[in-house]
């Protein structure tokens, strides 16, 4: 495992989806990807996310796909077409998890709010 917490996690819910399971048990969580979980599951990508101590459960929902964004691009208020381009399918399906100075919010929110930040991940 590598030293990104948000990566791993995310990879290893794609690789349980592969697999054909609904769940995966983490060994490892910080605030940033407790709030990613929380807009993935606001989003119903995620259906449920349980902290025990150092463990975290998390359950897939209807997902796609997932990814985390490496390097953390940041992005301009003017700049989000070309990254919306870049990781989602299609106009109006998936959403960016942005980290900006108001907190994590989807791309979305963060367009209406006029902010920039940086890119954590996607989901679709």
């Amino acid at each position: 495992m590598s030293q990104d917490i948000i990566a791993d996690t995310l990879n290893e819910i794609m690789n349980a989806k592969r697999a054909g399971k609904s769940s995966i048990i983490t060994k490892k969580h910080s605030k940033v990807l407790i709030g990613v979980m929380k807009i993935a599951k606001e989003n119903n990508y995620i259906l449920d996310y349980k902290i025990d101590g150092t463990k975290m459960e998390i359950t897939a929902g209807e997902l796609n796909e997932c990814r985390a964004i490496k390097p953390r691009f940041n992005v301009t208020l003017g700049s989000y077409d070309k990254y919306m381009r870049r990781f989602l399918p299609a106009r109006n399906m998936g959403i960016i998890i942005v980290s900006t100075n108001k907190g994590l919010m989807t791309h979305i929110e963060a367009i209406e709010k006029n902010l920039g930040g940086a890119l954590i991940a996607y989901f679709y």
